[in-house]
């Protein structure tokens, strides 16, 4: 694949500042389709990412954010095996932000993978090519009698060779080969690609040594934090600035007016929240500082409503708009209300969750030095395209003015992909005229964080005689305003099972919130897996079947396609649209592996199952926990099966992708967020218990291989986890879970 400009724009806008990652999957796939239909678009140059010493050590540029998905390594795997060396030959460099160069550069939608797979390749491709070139010219034979293998170039006819380290001056002087002309290896010779490769990283992680953004230093640098509003968009009224100017290592002090927009629906980075900045020659020093602060803010100045904001409150809205009829209609096909009346058994029930926190281990921090009206800025975003956006937008300066810096980061989640700490931390520099790191403090983290949003759906399926979904209805409480639903809140008319039962409905209402919510991995997803695949393990017990078979006999149904034209039409490859068979297989494969068909176990232990596909990837688990007398679930054993295409490019992050998706899904089970007064009431992890190393299950993950292109694998194993489990207590007692954590039903993890 190959990007011209308008399609290379397609991909960042998406991927930047505004992102609407729980619907983006299909206009991704939309732009990388034209992309691959565009034969004439330029490649990425082997300049821009290769440098060749004359030892014949290989330094490969890393493009893009590494946030613990192992990309810094899988990417570089794709150039090294396509110019033919030894991985033992490359070192990894990080690369800054130029797009020009590098094509796009973020970490979001598990799309590294789809995006660079072909132009990555291309790239090692063309690298190799120069050096036949150059081993060709100094010969003086044809190129088509020279090879290459383990970083040498080799002339059969002769016996001759000659290292890449050997032809790279030469090589360096040649014009980039056409690549229309480059040929890619097969995947029976790969060397690199497909064997297990430990991080790039490993070594100074272990060891301890500076990678993070919260471990920048630079010449001059000043610590800065900042207090803003427990209510968002809340200002200062007055504040004891004079006390806090005076107290030990402070330099600065001032008020931050703020540029929040908005109204029932914030946009993802709606702007610079107001807040009080303190600088100080040590960041304990500049935090001591802020603990000593008296501020008194006027909560209503972002929005009048924001102080009477409650999940109480939502949570009972939410209930009388479930009653009524739907204000948006999302897809509707069939005759639902018919075959609901028609049908031999309808199945009703209520769902459930909460808002969620990211909860990323290294908090959000960024160092800028504003200097002459340009910015250099290091940072930990997982969009730093978007983010130099609107700090050039905030600040009033060209793009081009600002140089960033990619930054190993300690866990994103999605919560990176806003960029309102790198925004806070130049506006800081340009006031204080010198170089400050800002870094947030476990509570700005969790009172400032861009929330999963919270949902209710209203759930009913009509069964026939024998027990077949003949019809889904499905109402949808958010937020937002009219049709238009806040970051991440909305549902789209993909959701399973659109498309695959004979009659479908699916439609939302929508209610106003003043809060930032956004992308958390798998977007959107990771909530409404638990939805319909929890109803639909309802629906198979009502109809007496296994709830395998009732999924395997909706997917092998007759699919009733979306329109081709309008705002749904699906304009991406055809691989990259909803395959049912593919979905099926994992659930086949999942269902073999864990012997689901023979499922027998002892009382207060059960077996769950749940498929989803998501972010061009599907996956399947079957889930084992037990259940003790005081409703203390234990997750034994996790079956998981994902169908990512024809090739795992390193099958060590491969594996460390679907281990991290499932024990984040399990976390997912444990969490949830809740607002009083507009504020939110968790402040740091005794309130908000992620999964803990003694609550690790036993995990048995397999890979279907299938032919289709590869895609990425940071979030499809999440969704599937989270229903599972709840199957599974439900197996297990009886008992069903429709509301998460699983505390709101009487549950807590052992």
């Amino acid at each position: 694949m190959q990007l011209n400009r308008r399609h290379f724009l397609q991909l960042t806008a998406l991927a930047g500042g505004g992102l609407a990652l729980s619907l983006y999957e299909q206009p991704l796939a939309q732009a990388l389709g034209a992309a691959q239909a565009d034969g004439h678009a330029p490649g990425l140059s082997p300049r821009a990412f290769l440098g060749i010493d004359r030892s014949g050590i290989v330094t490969i540029q890393a493009k893009n954010p590494e946030i613990g998905q192992g990309i810094r390594t899988m990417l570089p795997m794709l150039i090294a095996e396509e110019l033919d060396v030894e991985w033992s030959q490359v070192k990894v460099e990080q690369a800054s932000l130029d797009e020009s160069a590098y094509g796009p550069q973020f970490a979001g939608g598990s799309m590294a993978t789809p995006i660079n797979w072909e132009p990555l390749r291309h790239v090692g491709a063309a690298g190799r090519q120069l050096m036949i070139s150059a081993a060709a010219k100094r010969w003086a034979v044809p190129e088509a009698e020279c090879s290459t293998r383990a970083g040498k170039v080799l002339h059969a006819g002769s016996g001759r060779s000659l290292g890449y380290g050997e032809l790279a001056d030469e090589a360096a002087t040649l014009p980039l080969p056409d690549q229309s002309m480059l040929r890619l290896k097969d995947a029976k010779d790969y060397r690199i690609v497909g064997n297990f490769t430990r991080g790039v990283d490993n070594p100074a992680l272990m060891t301890g040594k500076p990678l993070f953004g919260i471990d920048v230093k630079v010449p001059g640098m000043l610590q800065a934090v900042y207090q803003k509003c427990p209510v968002l968009g809340g200002k200062v009224k007055s504040a004891n600035l004079d006390r806090i100017k005076n107290m030990s290592g402070v330099r600065h002090a001032f008020i931050v007016e703020g540029t929040v927009r908005g109204g029932p629906v914030l946009e993802s980075d709606p702007g610079l929240e107001p807040g009080i900045a303190i600088v100080a020659d040590t960041w304990w020093q500049a935090q001591a500082a802020r603990k000593a602060l008296k501020v008194e803010w006027d909560t209503a100045a972002g929005s009048p409503t924001a102080a009477a904001q409650s999940s109480a409150g939502f949570a009972t809205k939410a209930a009388e708009l479930l009653k009524q009829p739907p204000g948006h209609t999302i897809r509707a096909y069939g005759d639902v209300d018919g075959a609901l009346k028609s049908a031999a058994k309808v199945v009703e029930a209520e769902y459930a969750y909460p808002f969620l926190s990211h909860g990323a281990l290294e908090p959000q921090n960024t160092t800028a030095h504003f200097k002459d009206g340009k910015v250099e800025i290091w940072t930990t975003s997982q969009a730093p395209g978007g983010g130099r956006r609107m700090v050039a937008k905030e600040l009033g300066i060209a793009e081009s003015d600002i140089t960033v810096h990619l930054t190993r980061t300690g866990g994103g989640f999605g919560r990176r992909l806003m960029n309102d700490y790198m925004v806070e931390a130049a506006w800081i520099s340009r006031t204080v005229q010198a170089p400050v790191k800002l870094v947030w403090s476990r509570e700005d983290d969790f009172a400032h964080d861009a929330y999963r949003p919270a949902g209710w759906h209203a759930m009913k399926a009509g069964l026939d005689a024998q027990g077949k979904v003949v019809a889904w209805r499905q109402h949808m409480a958010t937020f937002g305003e009219g049709d238009h639903a806040a970051p991440s809140a909305g549902i789209g008319p993909e959701e399973f099972p659109s498309g695959q039962v004979p009659n479908y409905f699916i439609g939302h209402t929508a209610m106003p919130l003043w809060l930032r919510t956004g992308p958390m991995r798998a977007p959107g997803v990771n909530a409404y897996a638990f939805v319909s695949q929890s109803f639909l393990d309802e629906v198979a017990l009502a109809a007496g079947r296994d709830p395998l078979d009732v999924q395997l006999e909706i997917l092998a149904a007759t699919t009733v396609p979306l329109p081709e034209t309008g705002a749904t039409a699906r304009r991406g490859p055809a691989e990259y649209r909803f395959h049912p068979a593919r979905l099926a297989g994992v659930l086949q494969q999942v269902a073999e592996e864990s012997g689901w068909r023979n499922r027998k176990r002892a009382p207060g232990t059960g077996m769950g199952i749940a498929a989803y596909s998501c972010h061009l990837g599907y996956s399947a688990q079957v889930v084992e926990v037990t259940v003790d007398a005081n409703n203390r679930v234990r997750v034994n054993k996790v079956w998981a099966v994902a169908d990512v295409g024809r090739q795992i490019i390193n099958p060590s992050g491969a594996r460390a992708q679907v281990e991290g998706s499932i024990l984040e899904g399990i976390s997912h089970t444990l969490l949830e967020v809740t607002l009083t007064g507009g504020k939110i009431d968790q402040s740091n992890y005794p309130q908000y218990p992620l999964v803990r190393m003694r609550q690790v299950p036993e995990m048995h993950i397999s890979f279907r291989i299938t032919e289709n292109s590869p895609t990425g694998l940071g979030e499809p194993a999440l969704p599937p986890v989270i229903p599972a489990v709840c199957n599974a207590i439900f197996a297990a007692t009886g008992k069903r879970v429709r509301t998460l954590p699983l505390s709101r039903s009487g549950f807590t993890l052992a």
